[in-house]
């Protein structure tokens, strides 16, 4: 993980990146099976296998198998997916051609109502659907369906002793297919109307990149360029009228013919160009510089209109400084910034005269801004022992032209646009030791997210003003992390781990007043915070073959990791009761589950 706003891995960058090599058969030799079954019908397996030869060659290949009910009613889903890597690393020179084929099918029901307020939002809160079923969903079904081709080569060439080539090529492939069973009232009618919408996504992406890193001297330098393209088309359609049975299961038949709602073809390319410089000033100061020019445009046709482009430009630099006070701390800082550019649906979505109700509607793009975020980090690093070490971090990123989803004056509808200022700031403090035969980790993070400016956010029913200050929904304050493992016997391991936040503030109650536009009362609508303990337990049977258990929400704790406003069109029994409420709708954390299996190795 490279945290805060680095430029040099690219647009897209704001908060971080993630490095990652995945395994061969010169990291990972031989055959791995792991089986795991668990509550809810969960099944899974992963099979691995990797071998390499001294004349360089190497090769694996791994498999992964996934299938549960879901705790939550009608939420089955299931997952599969192939990988498979060949190379050759001889002499001065390594390269690998790796395939990654991928499909799943989740029925994701999402958020469900568990307070209401009223058909105003001024009656005293009252529970509703998942205080009276913690497994219930709102309406049905939600199911995606996703594919991913993806083919990667890797190259690296060593030139002499200091100086090594390295490029990265890939082609990548995916579609995404999601249909919803939806609801809405008809005032016209005083009745409610079922709604399947139905949305396909398809995109192909390719690029290259290519980098040449040198050592001279006390300074270690890399410069390197990359070019991206990608070409993507989305559709939507939906069927009006269908009918609903009494578990709020839309159905596909019976509704009238099917209709598109919006169609968007677009393309995009961006090409980057980069070098920094690590210097070693002393003994124990080191300097790092760099910078990055990316350069973008992104152009889209919505169906029926003139097509429309636009193109961005950044550069952006970033400065590091580690100094090691001792042998053992070290000081660091960081300064940087890194852009993101607005995607085609961001770009179909950004006139406030033509609103849309995403991702159903597209209408007309004019432009929006690039996102540029700057982050200045500090922190220390004190390894004590070899067993065990304190790490602290404080930083602040300000992102610069955020793009929100913002209100329309038709009601249930917005428009995409750039928001002036947000702020996240914080600090993260962890640490570890051994003591005995434990093994201890601890972690404490605060993090302020707010608004930095005055503006006004789109909130289901009604406008919602935002000023300096005005937390962002859905962060917590303060999360804490603890973990134990105890080495009982030579064979047996048993952990334990703590998980605990702060309460959320939920969307659309950024403001402390809940209700409508022109009849508002002032309600502290939070999400309460919670607290998890999860067990897990290890046992080394013989070389190669362990059995493993784990309880997760050993408690059985109700909590929540999500809440939204909105208005329900269902009492508290699930039964439709001809208007509506406002509601706090919530996304339930899973209640206890248990989950056994083996893993062999030979």
């Amino acid at each position: 993980l490279v945290p805060g706003s680095n430029p040099i891995y690219g647009l897209n960058t704001l908060g971080g990146a993630l490095a990652f090599t995945t395994k061969s058969g010169l990291t990972a030799p031989g055959t791995e099976v792991k089986l795991t079954a668990g509550s809810f019908g969960r099944k899974r397996a992963d099979v691995s296998y990797g071998s390499k030869s001294e004349d360089g060659w190497h090769r694996f290949i791994s498999a992964t198998a996934f299938d549960e009910k879901g705790w939550r009613e009608h939420s089955s889903g299931s997952l599969g997916n192939v990988f498979a890597k060949i190379g050759k690393s001889q002499g001065d020179v390594n390269w690998d051609l790796s395939l990654l084929v991928a499909r799943s099918k989740i029925l994701g029901n999402a958020l469900t109502p568990d307070r209401d307020y009223g058909a105003h939002g001024d009656s005293a809160p009252s529970a509703h659907m998942y205080q009276r079923n913690f497994r219930s969903v709102y309406t049905y079904p939600d199911q995606t369906e996703n594919q991913l081709n993806m083919l990667t080569f890797n190259l690296q060439r060593m030139l002499d002793a200091d100086t090594e080539l390295a490029s990265t090529t890939y082609l990548r492939h995916s579609a995404r297919k999601a249909s919803s069973g939806d609801v809405e009232f008809d005032a016209v009618h005083n009745s409610t109307n079922a709604i399947m919408n139905y949305n396909t996504t398809w995109q192909t992406s390719y690029g290259t990149s290519l980098n040449l890193t040198k050592l001279m001297g006390k300074h270690q330098l890399t410069t390197g360029a990359s070019i991206d393209a990608s070409r993507m088309r989305y559709g939507a359609s939906a069927k009006d009228d269908c009918p609903i049975d009494s578990s709020r299961g839309v159905q596909d038949v019976g509704c009238d013919p099917e209709a598109a709602t919006a169609g968007v073809t677009g393309k995009s390319y961006a090409v980057g160009l980069y070098a920094s410089d690590t210097w070693n000033v002393a003994g124990n100061t080191y300097l790092t510089s760099a910078a990055r020019f990316n350069h973008a445009r992104v152009s889209n046709t919505i169906t029926g209109q003139a097509n429309e482009s636009f193109s961005y430009n950044s550069l952006n630099p970033s400065f590091g400084v580690s100094q090691k006070l001792t042998t053992n701390v070290t000081l660091f800082g960081n300064l940087g910034q890194s852009n993101r550019v607005p995607t085609v649906i961001e770009l179909g979505c950004a006139d406030p005269l033509n609103p849309c109700a995403l991702p159903i509607g597209l209408q007309a793009d004019p432009y929006l801004k690039q996102v540029i975020a700057r982050t200045l980090e500090t922190g220390l690093r004190w390894n004590i022992s070899a067993d065990s070490g304190v790490s602290v971090a404080v930083y602040r990123t300000e992102n610069k032209d955020d793009i929100l989803f913002r209100a329309a004056s038709i009601a249930g509808r917005g428009y995409f646009s750039n928001f002036s200022r947000t702020r996240h700031q914080g600090f993260d403090l962890s640490g570890f030791t051994k003591v005995n035969q434990f093994d201890l980790r601890a972690s404490y993070s605060y993090l302020n997210a707010t608004y930095q400016a005055d503006g006004t956010l789109f909130g289901g029913e009604r406008t919602i003003a935002v000023a300096p200050g005005t937390r962002i929904a859905g962060l917590p304050a303060h999360t804490v992390k603890l973990h134990a493992d105890w080495r009982a016997t030579q064979k047996i391991l048993i952990g334990a781990s703590v998980i605990a936040t702060s309460k959320l503030v939920t969307q659309g109650n950024e403001d402390g007043q809940i209700g409508e536009d022109g009849h508002t009362t002032t309600r502290n609508a939070s999400v309460r915070g919670y607290t998890l303990l999860n067990l897990n337990a290890n046992y080394a049977a013989q070389k190669g073959l362990d059995y493993f258990v784990r309880v997760n929400n050993v408690l059985n704790r109700r909590f929540e990791t999500y809440g939204l406003m909105g208005q329900s069109l269902f009492d508290q029994n699930g039964n439709d009761q001809s208007g509506t409420t406002i509601n706090r709708f919530i996304a339930p954390g899973a209640p206890r589950s248990f989950m056994v299996g083996l893993r062999y190795r030979y």
